[in-house]
């Protein structure tokens, strides 16, 4: 139905002349598509008092102009909205049109738990957040002239061509005054609370496409004057917009054969949840949680009961690998259950980090974890650290005498003194079953003083996983020296049988070796090696992380240079000081799953765990059949043809091998 406002606007964007619709016409057509929107939503307020039948008809269609056209989304929010709901929603509206995948999905996740546990609304703050129209991306579009070089750009061979040219555009185009307008009430009513403006696109946050991390999110500190906040503000909203040009952004739409749809971009605007504590403002905690757990250690882990990532401050760090820190893996069954690590190593695969709010710089920053104890903190900060005995005792034996308590962020008083975790967990399995599918979710929460919590429901999708598959026999390991690796656990993308053709393994002692542009050459040797791989069965190995944009702690692809593996393996190296992170739910490895790239970690040296990489560095290194290179790299990338290897997984008995 937000069709039928928009047509004539942009169906024929040019006049005789060929020239952009004058602004003039442009303006009245406008005001006629805001002055039927308007009387369409008003109409619709004097039904509220008519039966449920009758609303039902009226709700449907303002539901298609808000929300889009019948799906498995729409269906699921004409069961849990009302004809109210969808007033209020209208209400909240900056111009006209969808308001996107990320609005939809926060909204519904808030009215499904509403309604299907009224015991669970003690523990959920309110949304405060308003959504700007997806037309209101054409306005800017076409009002400051830019329609035709659109149209160029959604052409197949003008896809990649014209999108640096439409991205620069439109980070610095100018909006209808009308809009800017409503902009200013509603900068009005947040006052110089701090807000996020995400983007909230039409294909967003469905089932089959998360588009995860693929657009931008702005923070806006909104202080200052009027007139500053809000050019911050409609700057972040150009942002937003710009970031539908990503090359990421591209790549994903194009890999999931969505380059010829529409991709018009809403946004969601949300007050930032949290609270001040001295001149920073954050909330206790934030994360992402999943329903199911198909990231499992442990054989005795139920994944069902899902999991969360659980950092300190704002999320940012929970949806992001975040190179030197490490989020807290919590598995909602046994929420003290650590992921595989020595006890001694706690501390350094903690959280060291937070992201936060500087009021008094108007910015975002990060602080050292000891700083942020030290704020007022509003509750007892022992809730997310304890007091970290050994450190304090290996100093004092190091001659450093009396020293301040230092802390470790386990947050284990959080479970072993709250709900929390009961609470979340119920959560997440009324959501996976009203979806009948797994969810992820993105949340806060903030406490006071008497423990007692409020959680923030910021985001829920529907999560992208390839399945748990039937089990798989494992066969019995005769010859030790044909075993790639075997574990148990730690693998991601349920029970398989896979052969292997072709094994790229970085070798850790000759990566670390090599200068910080050499590691970033590497980087790209595998995006070109990747590009060759597209139809073959071939397994990436490589000691950190993935990803990382630390080259001293993993190797710095982007997604797009290893998307053709079938399988992806991080391997541990205490010896070079490479470790993992069992980081599933960062953007990165959203984009893992979707492409359903099997995933490996190897904790080498570990109980249980065989890596024999002999059986790779021994073949016959086939690099230069791939790619032209110096002989300086033949010592750091090994590519072997491995006919004949096979990767089994069963999710059921969580064991893994991989052998010939």
């Amino acid at each position: 139905m937000a069709a039928l406002f928009s047509y004539n606007v942009f169906s024929t964007p040019y006049s005789r002349t060929g020239s952009y619709l004058h602004n003039f016409q442009f303006g009245c057509i406008r005001a006629v598509q805001q002055h039927n929107w308007n009387t369409i939503f008003n109409k619709a307020k004097r039904m509220l008092g008519f039966s449920d039948k009758k609303q039902d008809s009226v709700k449907k269609r303002l539901m298609h102009m808000l929300i889009g056209s019948d799906s498995r989304m729409f269906q699921l929010c004409d069961k849990y909205f009302t004809l109210k709901d969808i007033l209020d929603i209208a209400s909240r509206v900056i111009g006209t049109g969808f308001i996107g995948g990320k609005s939809v999905g926060m909204l519904l996740a808030r009215k499904i738990l509403e309604t299907e546990d009224k015991e669970l609304t003690q523990y959920l703050e309110p949304h405060d957040s308003f959504f700007i129209g997806s037309d209101v991306f054409y306005t800017y579009i076409v009002q400051n002239g830019w329609w035709k070089l659109r149209i160029k750009q959604k052409t197949p061979e003008g896809y990649y061509k014209y999108a640096e040219e439409l991205k620069e555009k439109l980070l610095h185009g100018s909006f209808p005054k009308d809009i800017q307008e409503q902009f200013v009430q509603m900068l009005e009513y947040f006052g110089q609370s701090p807000i996020i403006i995400r983007s909230s696109s039409l294909l967003e946050d469905n089932f089959g496409n998360a588009f995860a991390g693929k657009y931008e999110s702005v923070f806006c500190v909104n202080q200052g004057t009027p007139q500053e906040r809000y050019k911050a503000f409609e700057q972040a909203v150009r942002t937003v917009y710009a970031s539908t040009m990503n090359v990421e952004a591209l790549n994903y739409r194009k890999s999931r054969g969505l380059a010829e749809k529409d991709e018009q971009m809403a946004i969601l605007v949300q007050r930032v949840s949290g609270d001040r504590h001295g001149d920073f403002f954050f909330p206790h905690l934030a994360g992402v949680g999943f329903s199911s757990n198909i990231y499992v250690w442990d054989e005795k882990i139920d994944k069902d009961s899902g999991m969360l990532r659980l950092v300190l401050g704002l999320g940012t760090r929970a949806v992001d690998r975040t190179d030197g820190d490490y989020v807290r893996v919590v598995c909602l069954d046994d929420p003290l259950r650590l992921p595989p690590m020595n006890y001694e190593d706690q501390k350094k695969f903690s959280q060291h980090r937070v992201d936060l709010i500087s009021l008094a710089e108007n910015m975002l920053v990060c602080k050292d974890l000891e700083d942020v104890l030290n704020l007022p903190l509003k509750t007892e900060m022992t809730l997310f650290a304890s007091p970290d005995y050994a450190t304090r005792n290996r100093m004092r034996d190091l001659g450093y005498g009396e020293i301040k308590m230092p802390y470790l962020l386990d947050f284990k008083k959080l479970f072993t003194e709250t709900n929390y975790a009961s609470i979340m967990r119920e959560m997440l399995r009324i959501l996976s079953t009203a979806y009948n599918y797994p969810v992820d979710i993105e949340f806060t929460a903030n406490f006071n003083q008497d423990k007692n919590f409020k959680i923030n429901l910021l985001q829920c999708r529907p999560l992208q996983t390839k399945g748990l598959g039937k089990t798989v026999k494992i066969p019995d390991l005769k010859d030790v020296k044909a075993c790639f690796f075997s574990s148990k656990g730690n693998f991601m993308g349920g029970s398989v049988r896979l052969p292997v053709d072709f094994v790229v393994f970085v070798n850790s002692s000759s990566y670390l070796e090599l200068s910080e542009q050499r590691k970033y050459e590497v980087a790209r040797l595998i995006g070109q090696i990747n590009s060759k791989m597209n139809g073959k069965n071939a397994m990436l190995v490589g000691p950190g992380r993935w990803g990382s944009t630390t080259p001293s702690l993993g190797v710095p692809v982007h997604f797009a240079e290893l998307c053709n593996m079938k399988v992806l393996c991080e391997y541990s190296s205490k010896k070079n000081g490479f470790m993992l992170e069992l980081s599933y739910g960062s953007h990165f490895f959203q984009d893992i799953v979707e492409t359903e790239i099997f995933y490996v970690a190897i904790f080498d040296g570990y109980q249980d765990v065989i890596f024999n990489p002999d059986c790779i560095l021994k073949k016959e290194n086939l690099l230069g059949h791939f790619v032209s290179t110096s002989e300086v790299y033949e010592d750091v990338l090994h590519i072997a043809n491995t006919s004949g290897m096979e990767i089994y997984s069963d999710i059921v008995t969580q064991r893994l091998l991989c052998a010939y």
